[in-house]
């Protein structure tokens, strides 16, 4: 199996070989790859010896043709084939491996690259439906890869997929960068298990600290995975531009960019926002809405709790008339 995946490897090289390979050589090379990822899925012990391949995946990877969408065989199975791959490599962890196949000395972001530039094209071409079970295995690849990355690639992958200063002239998430996609999708009512792959990654690019999380992508879009995973919500994620200018307090290091104050919530920089129209609510004005909405709320739980003991009696009622049918059916 090795020796297969070496062999179609030959049929990509950055020279252009006029051997391309056919639509058979695809097939089996997508067969293989299907081999190679349940032999790793249920056979980790083998492991260390089926990462021998990782380079040869690499390079197919980095050097195949990308089709229209992108995400289709065999593309989609060398991702999955480094899933579980991407763990060891001469018989030690890839973050001890002084020759890690993921960052080749003449190129060290080359693969990197190549894997934000598929998910770029996918989050443009595929619906947040199919996202969900197609682009979910790249976005968890891309989680692996930051962990085990050397500490001069972090930050070239912190600058390819979170949102730049530049974004911040509007609310993020707004704009059509890869980085807003993502925070869209870290959001998405669709794809559950792509929407927490996405808001981990992000999570992770931001080292693993949450005001670092909320600085780079907003408390609206960090709120809800801080909240899910109970990690502790920064005291000054919500407030204003803080009143200490020192370089260590954590006001500042939640609503300032550059220079810039920022809108801690949004992320969006305070000057750029609109100004607001009218004038501001009274205490009395700000009360009488808080009664408005209160009472909306607990009129929207009353119809659901009504809408729940219908529907139950509903069912009950059938199900006591279904009974009875039967028993006359069997007594006749």
């Amino acid at each position: 199996m090795l020796q297969n995946i070496a062999r179609h490897s030959k049929h990509y090289s950055k020279t252009g070989r006029k051997d391309l390979p056919s639509a058979t050589d695809i097939q089996a090379l997508s067969e293989t790859l299907k081999l190679l990822f349940n032999l790793s899925q249920y056979y980790p012990q083998y492991l260390s010896e089926l990462a021998r391949c990782t380079p040869n995946i690499l390079k197919i990877l980095s050097r195949i043709h990308l089709a229209t969408p992108v995400l289709q065989p065999p593309v989609t199975y060398l991702v999955n084939a480094l899933l579980n791959l991407s763990v060891v490599y001469d018989d030690r962890p890839l973050k001890d491996s002084d020759h890690n196949p993921y960052f080749p000395k003449p190129d060290q972001f080359c693969n990197i690259d190549r894997f934000i530039s598929i998910l770029d094209n996918a989050v443009r071409t595929y619906t947040e439906e199919q996202l969900e079970s197609l682009a979910t295995p790249l976005v968890t690849l891309l989680r692996k890869v930051f962990e085990f990355a050397p500490r001069h690639v972090r930050p070239h992958m912190q600058t390819a997929l979170l949102p730049s200063n530049s974004e911040r002239s509007q609310p993020l998430g707004q704009s059509n960068t890869l980085a807003s996609r993502l925070l869209r999708l870290s959001s998405s009512a669709v794809a559950p298990s792509l929407r927490e792959s996405v808001a981990s990654l992000l999570f992770e690019l931001s080292d693993k600290d949450a005001t670092s999380f909320v600085r780079n992508v907003g408390y609206g879009f960090a709120a809800g995975f801080l909240m899910t995973h109970d990690l502790p919500v920064p005291a000054s994620a919500t407030e204003g531009w803080s009143t200490d200018q020192g370089s260590g307090d954590l006001g500042e290091k939640l609503t300032s960019v550059g220079g810039k104050e920022i809108n801690p919530v949004t992320g969006q920089i305070r000057e750029t926002e609109p100004e607001a129209s009218g004038e501001e609510m009274t205490e009395e004005e700000k009360e009488r809405e808080a009664e408005r909405l209160f009472v909306l709320f607990e009129r929207s739980v009353d119809q659901l709790i009504f809408h729940s003991t219908v529907t139950n009696a509903m069912l009950t009622s059938l199900q006591t008339e279904g009974y009875r049918c039967r028993e006359c059916k069997e007594s006749g």
